[in-house]
């Protein structure tokens, strides 16, 4: 190759890292504070409760926020209480004779525990008290939700970790899938023991947090790996973008999913990170309610992870096992 062309091409590789990171840069912007800036309740489910005339001027009160609140009627605070409980509101108002109390669920989201109490307060006529209660309270290790939404970020680089390295060491097939495997079960483990056992932002079953958080793990890790199997390194670059760039802030566990843009929120449980916000907010505080999804979620993602990394090795030896052997021509003897 001439000196001439070699120049040329080193120019050509300068412009793309010139104009590539840049292009990155914007994209990660977009995909981190733009979902931020939008924050709004969007169909956030909450309960109403009490006597009949109550609660429709409740509902009708609600409803003047367009596209806010997604309202569910129960008969008393007690049928509210366990709705929320179970994770299918994430607060009520309740009205009774002694007057007007809200249950929140910290636990289910502070920031959405904080938006309803200053929305009720607000609205409430001058003079009224408001009793608010807060029916499943946030581990006292992590009040407002902080050290957990901190550890997705964490989870989701664990597992394109994972990975990565599994790919660059060049593991195929059985051996890819028990080292990431392996890798995963060991990260939930050390996680559990740092969320749960130091911090304290974890209150639920120790090992199904663990399991969780190696779920993830695995998800993630798969991924990266499976891509990268099927159509080369530049599969890690495809699973980066869906697990870090879009995941991560996509996921809605510092907020909530229905506070983000519609198509963001649902986008975002259905990748691991977001999945896995949800499933470990069930099990921590709620007991499990409402963590079969984010858990089908999960796993979908760590069985079609693995499966594409063991079928994808098999794709690059078959071809090289199949090729024809051709004999060396046998030169030919001095006369």
């Amino acid at each position: 190759m001439s000196a001439n062309a070699t120049a040329v091409g080193a120019g050509r590789r300068t412009i793309a890292v010139m104009v590539l990171i840049p292009v990155v840069a914007a994209l990660t912007l977009w995909a981190f504070a733009w979902p931020a800036s939008r924050t709004a309740p969007r169909d956030l489910p909450i309960g109403v409760a009490g006597p009949a005339t109550v609660v429709t001027a409740l509902e009708q009160d609600l409803a003047r926020h367009e596209g806010a609140f997604e309202v569910h009627r129960y008969e008393d605070g007690a049928a509210a209480r366990a709705a929320i409980e179970d994770r299918r509101v994430y607060g009520a108002v309740v009205v009774t004779p002694g007057g007007t109390e809200l249950l929140t669920a910290s636990a289910a989201s502070p920031v959405v525990a904080g938006l309803l109490r200053e929305a009720l307060t607000a609205g409430a006529p001058e003079g009224t008290k408001v009793q608010v209660t807060d029916v499943v309270a946030a581990p006292a290790g992590d009040p407002r939700g902080a050290v957990l939404a901190s550890s997705l970020l964490p989870l989701a680089l664990a597992g394109a970790a994972a990975g990565v390295v599994t790919t660059l060491l060049g593991l195929r097939g059985g051996r890819a899938v028990a080292a990431l495997a392996g890798a995963a079960a060991l990260a939930g483990v050390v996680g559990a023991a740092l969320a749960h056992s130091w911090l304290g932002a974890l209150g639920g079953n120790w090992w199904a947090e663990a399991g969780i958080l190696g779920l993830t793990v695995l998800a993630i890790g798969s991924t990266f790996a499976g891509f990268a199997a099927l159509v080369g390194k530049p599969g890690l670059g495809l699973g980066a973008l869906l697990m870090i760039l879009l995941g991560n802030p996509f996921s809605g566990v510092s907020s909530a999913p229905e506070l983000l843009p519609t198509a963001v929120g649902t986008l975002g449980q259905w990748l691991p990170p977001g999945a896995a916000g949800s499933a470990l907010r069930s099990v921590s505080s709620f007991e499990g309610a409402a963590a079969g999804g984010p858990l089908l979620v999960l796993a979908l993602w760590a069985a079609a992870g693995l499966t594409a990394t063991a079928l994808g090795a098999r794709r690059r030896t078959e071809p090289a096992e199949q090729a024809p052997v051709t004999a060396a021509p046998i030169p030919a003897r001095a006369g």
